[in-house]
């Protein structure tokens, strides 16, 4: 194949990837988390630290439970928004549950490149070493993300179906614990995996020139 012919195979996978929120009920073989995997720890991360771990649940039981659980949370901050805008939030809110019944769900973690932070001394100023810090979380965020995004193509490409939510987040401290997350990791979604039971029609893009500025 081609390099053209290779450029406008990967054009063609990144147009028709859809985040499916419903699946099958057929386990997921496990070669085929297995090679989705395989993809997602190809990405880059800053220094190469690959600074990501995968957390994997595939108890039913259990993620119908996180599932009520984010539930919840979501009833309870509805609880707290105005008239006006709680029936929209809690409809929006529907899709953070939308997880429950996929047959795998995976918890990518991230956690900081702590490197530079722990060399400076308390002598450089407050803002640089929180501007430091700043960089070292975002830093295993972004890569682990990267990973994310490989996972989700490779997971199109395999005729599987995949969506990562981050909605599920405000019931943090309990995806933490349902995944069994030790201190110093952060979930920074949830991906759904399974065989996918919809095609979701295409949303619309920006076009590339709109959201694009040359500085000179």
């Amino acid at each position: 194949m081609s390099e053209a012919d290779q450029a406008d195979a990967l054009f063609t996978l990144l147009r028709e990837r859809r985040s499916v929120r419903a699946f099958k009920d057929e386990p997921l073989p496990r070669e085929l988390l297995e090679k989705v995997l395989d993809a997602a720890v190809l990405a880059p991360s800053a220094s190469n630290k690959q600074p990501w771990r995968f957390f994997v649940m595939e108890d039913r039981a259990k993620l119908r439970a996180l599932a009520a659980e984010v539930r919840a949370e979501k009833e309870r901050i509805g609880a707290h928004i105005p008239a006006d805008f709680a029936p929209s939030f809690l409809a929006y809110g529907d899709y953070f549950t939308r997880f429950e019944n996929a047959p795998v769900v995976l918890a990518p973690a991230a956690r900081p490149l702590t490197v530079l932070s722990n060399l400076v001394s308390e002598a450089l100023d407050q803002t640089t070493r929180t501007t430091i810090a700043r960089m070292e979380e975002e830093s295993g965020l972004i890569g682990t993300s990267l990973a994310i995004g490989n996972l989700l193509l490779c997971a199109h490409a395999l005729g599987l179906g995949a969506s990562a939510m981050t909605g599920p987040m405000i019931a943090r401290a309990a995806v933490t614990k349902a995944f069994g997350v030790p201190d110093g990791w952060s979930v920074v979604a949830l991906v759904a995996l399974g065989y996918p039971a919809e095609v979701p029609d295409r949303t619309e893009r920006k076009d590339a020139k709109s959201v694009t500025r040359y500085v000179k």
